[in-house]
């Protein structure tokens, strides 16, 4: 059982680290988004690439106020919701079975 909670605690560790790299990517998209950059450069398309998938779906909600556009505020809130999830119920589970 032991192994089991240590690869329960791995997998919470990872996701969470993943969802750290998240938050950080759409910080950097949304820094971006305030100056004029090259949308063609190698660097900008694959940040976009891994940063659309997410704020697509709070893109298509009515979140703008004039140029401001708030969905990625609405995806920070849902990421946290879904890290604080899924990183917690790892967390449990892996500190039952290391009992």
């Amino acid at each position: 059982m032991f192994v089991i909670g240590q690869l329960l605690a791995s997998l919470a560790y990872l996701f969470n680290m993943i969802f750290n790299v998240i938050y950080f990517l759409l910080v950097i998209r949304i820094i971006l988004s305030w100056f004029s950059i090259n949308p063609y450069s190698e660097i900008t398309q694959i940040l976009f690439r891994i940063t659309e998938p997410i704020l697509a779906p709070f893109r298509k909600l009515p979140l703008q106020a004039g140029f401001i556009d708030f969905s990625p505020i609405l995806a920070f809130m849902v990421l946290w919701f879904a890290r604080s999830f899924i990183v917690g119920i790892l967390s449990h589970y892996a500190m039952v079975f290391m009992r």
